[in-house]
């Protein structure tokens, strides 16, 4: 079982970036999808959601309207696209995978954004 993040970097604000994480080794159909993010000296935090199906997407207030959470089934990917990003977004992000029973879960390794001028 592999989740592979990738697709971060060093921005200006206001600018946008494509986050991607590859999934292997399970199911991936059968799992709903998260994007969470650690900046420095804080905790984890739920940014994105998107159900096994891609039929259902919740983000959290901070990024409403900015973020967009997607998936590929057949391609076994989820993608982060972030627009008009802010220096509040700097952060490690990290790719989230839990089964539609709740018995499995899974998490990339991060990958680094950093919104800076």
């Amino acid at each position: 079982v592999q989740l592979v993040d990738s697709g971060g970097g060093l921005v200006q604000p206001g600018g946008s970036l494509r986050l991607s994480c590859a999934a292997s080794g399970f199911t991936f159909s059968s799992y709903h999808m998260r994007w969470y993010r650690q900046a420095p000296g804080k905790e984890r935090e739920l940014v994105a959601f998107i159900s096994n199906t891609g039929g259902v997407t919740n983000y959290d207030d901070s990024i409403s309207g900015r973020f967009t959470i997607s998936r590929d089934n057949l391609k076994k990917m989820v993608y982060l696209q972030m627009n008009s990003l802010k220096p509040e977004d700097t952060a490690v992000y990290f790719c989230n995978a839990v089964d539609i029973f709740n018995r499995y879960v899974y998490w990339g390794q991060g990958t680094q954004v950093t919104v800076s001028s």
